[in-house]
């Protein structure tokens, strides 16, 4: 198929007024200013042989330092990136502390030029939001992550306030 991949969990949470997902903020000095479009489904590349859901599960792990949630997953399909990167993407309902976090590290030349390299979390931090402003916050094209959840919820179960 050619083309990176990347494969994620989006975990949601009933609450009296709806629902919410958890997000991550992308780690690093690009986007350490940045709110808006600098949000992501917790997720990682994976080889064009490997499994996406096993990647999925497997990426959650390196992305937040936690077991994935067990349970039943609702696939959300694929979006394409404006980097040209295919993510795939399921729903899983579970709860989960953003204190319990103990997110993956990268390691990279900063300032660029320098010769220097530092190490920088994946993800700088981790919220819980309710799918509004997730859609404001997320990577562009990982905004139909959401609606799709939303919109499965309402049609099986009329889950107001989505």
């Amino acid at each position: 198929m050619g083309g990176r991949r990347s494969a994620g969990l989006l975990l949601y949470r009933r609450v009296p007024d709806g629902v919410e997902v958890l997000l991550g903020h992308m780690g690093g000095p690009y986007w350490a200013r940045q709110d808006t479009g600098a949000w992501t489904v917790p997720k990682g590349e994976y080889a064009e042989d490997e499994d996406a859901w096993h990647a999925a599960r497997r990426e959650f792990r390196e992305e937040l330092g936690l077991a994935p949630p067990d349970g039943p997953a609702r696939e959300l399909g694929e979006v394409r990136q404006s980097g040209g990167k295919t993510v795939t993407a399921w729903a899983v309902e579970a709860e989960l502390d953003p204190e319990t976090v103990v997110p993956g590290t990268f390691t990279m030349e900063w300032p660029r030029g320098s010769g220097r390299t530092r190490e920088f979390p994946e993800l700088d931090r981790v919220a819980w939001w309710p799918p509004g402003r997730a859609r404001a916050l997320l990577v562009v094209a990982q905004r139909a992550f959401v609606e799709r959840l939303v919109a499965g919820l309402a049609e099986e179960e009329g889950v107001a306030g989505v």
